[in-house]
């Protein structure tokens, strides 16, 4: 089952937390005659540890097959370096992040490169999560559409719970994160997607909108008393100032430091661990009640103890 998103961030997170190195695997095709050169490049990149060569082991395209594990804050000048050498268009290189590693080589590569992995921005990761989210396909359409109708409703209502719920359902944030990195990292098609997903969107679900309130004014759901009410709770949606500016500034911030670094709130943290240990506790002492001692378990504790 793969991990979500939010899962291997904080994954990462406590990792760093804990000491354990960021790192992401890198899993190269290189063309033979550019086999050496690629080998040369890693090796000698202090940011870069397990470094495995498997000749000829490449198929489609045809190849050696070169592993690595990369720290994260010196992820991207390695990738930099291997597109320079033009493996990303004659070979093959594909990047996972590894959740936890147990090393004392990838230790001393987290030393070596300056910086925390927790604070880096892999861009071609970031390049890769966001252009993913600027297709204007139907899904989009349709989350789009009702979370505007739910923002509407929420007004109409005076309900900030239901603006708080449009906005986990809207897909926005994707193509708006996506035009943001296409212009720092001048990707034009990428701005363009960008662009044609939020001019095409926001006109189709702002109109469906207005439908769809016809429909429920029509139906008795909605009266004009309704539509003149007060709304203190919701007047900073339909009525903006200078502090909404301020709010959705910053929340521009915080959504982009989610979607490039692994940064948690306090709050989610503290339950998370908090349930985490609790829960770890229960289930150690089950084990530990109800497991017989293994001849693994034996050789681990004597091996331990010579140790010792």
């Amino acid at each position: 089952m793969p991990v979500p998103r939010p899962l291997r961030a904080r994954a990462r997170a406590r990792a760093r937390r804990e000491g354990e190195p960021a790192t992401i695997h890198l899993r190269i095709i290189s063309p033979r005659d550019r086999s050496p050169e690629v080998v040369s490049l890693l090796a000698n990149d202090p940011a870069v540890a397990h470094l495995i060569v498997v000749p000829d082991a490449g198929r489609r395209p045809a190849g050696d097959v070169v592993l690595c594990d990369v720290v994260r804050e010196g992820a991207s000048t390695v990738l930099d370096g291997l597109r320079a050498l033009g493996v990303d268009h004659t070979g093959a290189i594909s990047m996972e992040t590894v959740e936890v590693t147990l090393s004392t080589a990838a230790e001393e590569a987290a030393r070596a490169v300056p910086g925390l992995g927790v604070d880096a921005v892999v861009w071609d990761e970031i390049e890769q999560r966001t252009g993913e989210e600027t297709t204007l396909s139907g899904a989009y359409l349709i989350f789009l559409t009702v979370a505007m109708i739910i923002a509407g409703i929420g007004v109409l209502l005076d309900q900030p719970i239901l603006i708080v719920g449009a906005m986990v359902v809207g897909p926005e944030f994707g193509p708006l994160a996506a035009l943001c990195v296409g212009i720092v990292r001048r990707r034009l098609s990428m701005v363009a997607r960008s662009v044609l997903a939020l001019a095409v969107g926001f006109p189709i679900a702002m109109l469906v909108t207005v439908f769809t309130t016809w429909a429920m004014t029509a139906m008795g759901l909605v009266s004009k008393e309704m539509l003149l009410a007060e709304r203190p709770l919701t007047g900073f949606i339909w009525r903006p100032d200078a502090l909404s500016w301020i709010v959705a500034f910053l929340a521009g911030v915080a959504g982009m430091l989610a979607l490039t670094s692994a940064i948690q709130f306090l709050v989610n943290v503290a339950a998370l661990v908090t349930a985490g240990i609790v829960t770890l506790l229960i289930q150690r002492l089950m084990w530990r009640r109800g497991a017989r001692r293994t001849p693994t378990e034996m050789v681990v504790k004597r091996i331990a103890a010579a140790d010792q």
